[in-house]
């Protein structure tokens, strides 16, 4: 009889290649690990692992368990939330997986309310970048996921690969094709159910002595095509792809010279005049802009460049009411803005 618990530990063992590194992501022993395993062979009656060097990967048997055990995983986790919500949500939990800046501004007030109202409903929260955080979410492991995603281009082609630094070999922008394609499946949200949140505007940092920085009073809006010429510091390897995108609507290919995902290191980097940087609004609410110019950034069609933030989830899940009070309090958030 195959279990639940043994469906959990061959995701693990599937995601991490080994059971040492399933064992710690679970929490428990490596050889605890190993016997459910054999055990859940001996339920199917065939090998689900195969040994590959250092490594384990799954067996074609295995490949097909786990295709169906996403499925059945995501399906207990919501029956329990329906169950735990019948007492009128006086128990109950939303495991929320939002991205660094949503963590920081919408969260936080989303989650007080909906503990001011209902404190019986446990609320937990980890981070992860789309598409990692819908992998997760259609895995079953949260009930909500707070994700983004950049409007198409305007002939609805989808973003470019991510440019990889200034200079680097033909092996990386390969890889950073690859990821491209990667991010782009990951942004197929028609089996989930969307809630919007806002549209966060992009805004340009340039350094503060930068010619472009004290226009209208240290406020006007900057077009893209008046930085083709600057040294540009990108973020994650979707924001990248989208920057890619901009510049390509307004002319040029930018000059990547720095990569980085980390906010305050992009404004370091900015500040010490070592190029210009779009970010997103929200971020800036996480970080110190010192030393920069914050202004706002207008496309090649001179409308404000933003990213759509929403939160997802399945269509079972939304049923549930502390899935559904969480959503209407992430709502209220953002709409308070």
């Amino acid at each position: 009889m195959i279990e639940a618990r043994h469906l959990r530990v061959l995701r693990a063992v599937a995601r991490t290649g080994s059971f040492s590194a399933a064992a710690r992501e679970l929490g428990c022993t490596q050889p605890a690990i190993s016997q459910q395993m054999k055990a859940l062979e001996k339920s199917v009656d065939t090998p689900l692992v195969v040994r590959s060097g250092r490594g384990m990967q799954l067996s074609e048997a295995g490949r097909v368990l786990l295709k169906h055990a996403t499925g059945i995983l995501a399906g207990l986790s919501a029956a329990e939330e329906e169950v735990a919500a019948i007492a009128g949500l006086r128990a109950g939990r939303v495991r929320l997986v939002s991205f660094p800046t949503a963590s920081s501004t919408l969260v936080p007030p989303a989650v007080a309310r909906l503990r001011d109202s209902h404190p019986g409903v446990r609320v937990s929260l980890v981070e992860a970048e789309p598409p990692e955080s819908l992998a997760m979410l259609r895995g079953g492991e949260c009930e909500v996921a707070l994700a983004f995603r950049y409007p198409q281009s305007p002939d609805g082609a989808p973003s470019p690969a991510p440019a990889p630094a200034h200079g680097t070999p033909r092996e990386a922008r390969a890889e950073a094709n690859l990821e491209a394609q990667q991010l782009s499946a990951g942004a197929d949200w028609s089996d989930l159910v969307v809630t919007p949140l806002l549209d966060d505007p992009l805004v340009g940092l340039l350094p503060a002595a930068h010619p472009l920085a004290g226009r209208g009073g240290g406020n006007g809006p900057v077009k893209l095509s008046e930085l083709a010429g600057e040294q540009w510091i990108a973020g994650c390897p979707q924001c990248r792809g989208h920057l890619v995108e901009l510049c390509a609507g307004a002319g040029f290919e930018p000059r990547i010279d720095f990569a980085t995902d980390d906010y305050p290191a992009v404004v370091g980097l900015v500040a010490a005049g070592l190029g210009v940087a779009v970010l997103p609004g929200l971020a800036l609410e996480s970080v110190r802009p010192d030393g920069v110019s914050a202004v706002p950034v207008r496309t090649a069609s001179g409308v404000p460049a933003v990213r759509q933030v929403v939160a997802l989830t399945l269509p079972d899940l939304a049923e549930v009411p502390a899935v559904a009070l969480m959503l209407e309090r992430l709502a209220g958030a953002a709409a308070g803005r």
